[in-house]
């Protein structure tokens, strides 16, 4: 906890939670941490998430700061240039940058939960000393590529294939909806290498970009999240040794699913940052704008719609936790990340569009973040697991806990 125990020694015991008031039941280490991270996308996230969006424009500068604050391997051990914090600790920093840019929150997500977390947990000795210390500073990203063209959500029908040629692989085929796509320099990447198997015969393989046979495609111009590129990872007869396979052959679908779970603590997180970013500018707006000679906060409309946001943001905040804390715990946490994701994602589009009814024109404008917000948010319901997903992961594992 190198890297963290600087933060500490900083802010001594001067702890402010303001807005999150269930933070201060928590222990003191994360209560500083969101300090350290509030103070931060105040300063540094806040002031350029607009033009970031509107430029789409890669936060370097922040991210490379946020590296050296640690938030760019949170959970990493500390012997391999990580913080060494839990997920909890990870899920309350992902919350905080993403209310100041959920951009900057969602490539911080991406290394974290979908490229490190893999690697740490199945990469040997020599993989791990290769693609996680180089990527822990915020100078380097990693990325994740397992949705393809004709299989967003259908995991185990991977058509981009890995055959064998000697001692080496040879990948061809394409991956879609690439978050990091252009700026990392890194890929988990899954392929089929015994179609006969079927799922069972997915493979994950770790690459450095770029390489040869690895093409980008073009950058998705999208309705939010614009600070991260988006694009497809085109392979064709990429070939790598076969040290490049990550975990066994054929434990790719397994890697993909147990990581899926960790990233959906993460895009949770995020969506609480949006929404609490909401709240935030819906409360303030209120509470300064006049009607009928006094200001809308005091009207029992607004306060029902306040009321209404902060119920559905603090509850959804207390599912992510939850699944953090079993994560923590080394219990099963399937259930409980996608019930996170599923709640906080929808709070995050519900928060936001309530945003822009209080606020009224302003909100529709782009003078304002409330249309930021709402954009940003949409796509929480659709990353790393649709709620339709979601929702069949939930009834799964429900069935399973009810021996039905």
């Amino acid at each position: 906890m190198a890297l963290f125990n600087k933060i500490a020694s900083r802010l001594g015991n001067c702890v402010k939670c303001r807005g999150i008031a269930s933070l201060s039941a928590l222990p003191e280490t994360h209560q500083m941490l969101q300090k350290t991270c509030r103070d931060f996308a105040e300063g540094e996230l806040k002031p350029i998430a607009a033009k970031t969006d509107r430029e789409h424009l890669y936060p370097k500068d922040q991210i490379k700061k946020m590296g050296e604050l640690g938030l760019m391997a949170i959970s990493v051990p500390e012997s391999l240039g990580g913080t060494g914090l839990d997920y909890l600790a990870y899920a309350i920093a992902m919350e905080e940058i993403s209310r100041g840019c959920a951009s900057a929150g969602v490539i911080m997500s991406v290394n974290n939960s979908l490229y490190l977390g893999p690697v740490e947990k199945w990469g040997n000795e020599e993989q791990k000393e290769k693609f996680i210390r180089p990527f822990t500073t915020g100078d380097r990203v990693g990325c994740f590529a397992l949705s393809e063209p004709g299989n967003g959500s259908d995991a185990g029908a991977a058509s981009t294939t890995a055959r064998t040629v000697g001692n080496d692989y040879i990948l061809n085929g394409t991956k879609s909806w690439i978050t990091n796509g252009y700026e990392s320099e890194a890929v988990v990447v899954f392929a089929t290498t015994d179609k006969s198997l079927k799922h069972k015969g997915i493979s994950a393989f770790l690459l450095p970009k770029p390489i040869k046979g690895l093409d980008l495609g073009k950058k998705e111009d999208k309705l939010g999240i614009r600070g991260s590129s988006t694009c497809s990872l085109i392979f064709e007869d990429c070939q790598v040794p076969k040290e490049s396979m990550l975990g066994a052959p054929g434990s790719g679908f397994k890697i993909a699913m147990m990581t899926l779970d960790s990233g959906r603590i993460g895009i949770a997180s995020q969506a609480l940052g949006i929404a609490q970013a909401a709240l935030e500018v819906a409360a303030e707006y209120a509470s300064k704008r006049l009607a009928f000679g006094k200001p809308i906060l005091k009207l029992q409309t607004i306060q029902n719609k306040l009321a209404e946001m902060a119920l559905q943001l603090e509850s959804a905040r207390l599912l992510t936790w939850r699944a953090a804390w079993l994560k923590d715990n080394k219990m099963n946490y399937t259930k409980e990340a996608a019930m996170a994701k599923l709640a906080a994602s929808e709070a995050a589009t519900a928060l936001s569009h309530q945003c822009i009814q209080i606020l009224g024109g302003m909100g529709y404008v782009s003078d304002m973040p409330a249309e930021r917000f709402y954009r940003d948010a949409r796509i929480t319901e659709i990353y790393e697991g649709t709620s339709e997903i979601q929702k069949l992961v939930i009834c799964g594992n429900l069935i399973k806990e009810l021996a039905l």
